[in-house]
C-alpha cells in the first residue's frame, strides 16, 4: 500500500470500506490477505487491479452510500464474468470502517517491511528514499551530519543522526539490508568495517552494499585485509551496488538499480 494514498484517504476524514482478498481458487491477481480501503473519493491499497478491482470499488462505494451493514462476502469468477485471463475464482470480503477507525485498521493490517539501513544523506541517498516510498521496505536513514535530512519524509522512513556514524551499526534491526554511501570514503570504510564485525558476531546482516567503483573497492579490500578480515568475509560485500547491465551515474538511475537489487535480496536466499 502506498503511504501517500493512505495519508490522502485519512485527510478526507470519511468512512471507508475495507476490501480483503479471502479464498483464491486457481489463479488470481493477488494472494489471500491482500486488501484495500475504499473511500468515497480515494482508494488506498490494491487487490490486484483490473476489472476485479474496478467492480469491487464500485460495490464498496455502493455500500458507503447505504446505512452501515454487517461484513459481507462476494464471489468473483475472473474468466466468465470479468473477462480477466487469470481464470480463477476470488472471494472478497467487505467491511464498513468508521472514519475514526480507518488509521487504526490500516496500521493493524500493514505487514512489516524488510528493514533497510541507508548510510548517507547525499543525492543518491535522497533518490533512494524517494524510490522506497511505496515499497515494502522499512528504511532507517543514517548520517553523521546534523540538518541533512529533509523535513518531509515518506511514512516508511525513519532518520537517525549518529556521530560517529558507524555507532549506529550495532543498533540496526536484525536482518537489515545495508547500503553505504556517506559523504566521505573514511566514513564508508568505518561503517563497512562495523558491518563486517557485526556479521562475525551475529551473522544477521544478509546484504551489505557499498557505493563506488571497482577501484574504490580494491582499495577498501586491501585496507580491510590489513584489519584482519578474511577473503570470504570480503567476498560477501556487494560493490559496486546495483543490478548488472543498468548503466548511468545519475542519482535516480543508481537509486532504481540499487533498490531493485535490495528487492532481489529480500525475496531470495541470502549469503551468510
Amino acid at each position: 500500500m502506498s503511504p501517500r494514498d493512505l495519508q490522502a484517504l485519512l485527510a478526507d476524514g470519511t468512512d471507508a470500506v475495507l476490501v480483503t482478498t479471502g479464498q483464491v481458487e486457481g489463479s488470481g491477481p493477488r494472494e489471500p490477505g491482500a486488501w484495500m480501503l475504499v473511500g468515497p473519493a480515494r482508494v488506498a491499497g490494491t487487490i490486484g487491479g483490473g476489472r476485479l478491482e474496478f467492480d469491487a470499488i464500485a460495490h464498496a462505494r455502493a455500500l458507503l452510500a447505504a446505512p452501515p451493514a454487517a461484513p459481507g462476502q462476494r464471489r468473483y469468477a475472473l474468466g466468465p464474468s470479468l473477462g480477466q485471463c487469470c481464470g480463477g475464482v476470488v472471494h472478497l470480503q467487505f467491511a464498513h470502517v468508521p472514519a475514526a477507525q480507518v488509521a487504526t485498521r490500516a496500521a493493524a493490517l500493514r505487514r512489516p517491511g524488510t528493514p533497510v539501513a541507508l548510510f548517507g544523506g547525499g543525492h543518491v541517498g535522497r533518490a533512494i528514499v524517494h524510490v522506497c516510498a511505496d515499497l515494502p521496505l522499512d528504511l532507517t536513514w543514517i548520517d553523521s551530519r546534523d540538518g541533512v535530512f529533509p523535513a518531509e519524509l515518506p511514512a516508511n522512513v525513519a532518520c537517525e543522526h549518529s556521530d560517529p556514524v558507524q555507532a549506529a551499526v550495532p543498533r540496526l534491526a536484525p536482518g537489515s539490508l545495508v547500503l553505504i554511501m556517506s559523504f566521505s570514503h573514511a566514513e564508508d570504510l568505518d561503517v563497512l568495517a562495523a558491518c563486517l564485525q557485526r556479521r562475525r558476531a551475529r551473522a544477521d546482516l544478509p546484504f551489505v552494499g557499498l557505493i563506488g567503483s571497482r577501484t574504490k573497492w580494491a582499495t577498501f579490500r586491501h585496507r580491510l585485509e590489513h584489519r584482519g578480515y578474511a577473503a570470504a568475509e570480503l567476498d560477501a560485500v556487494t560493490c559496486p551496488i546495483g543490478l548488472p547491465g543498468i548503466a548511468g551515474k545519475q542519482p535516480g538511475v543508481i537509486a532504481v538499480s540499487a533498490v531493485a537489487q535490495l528487492l532481489q535480496a529480500a525475496s531470495g536466499p541470502h549469503p551468510a
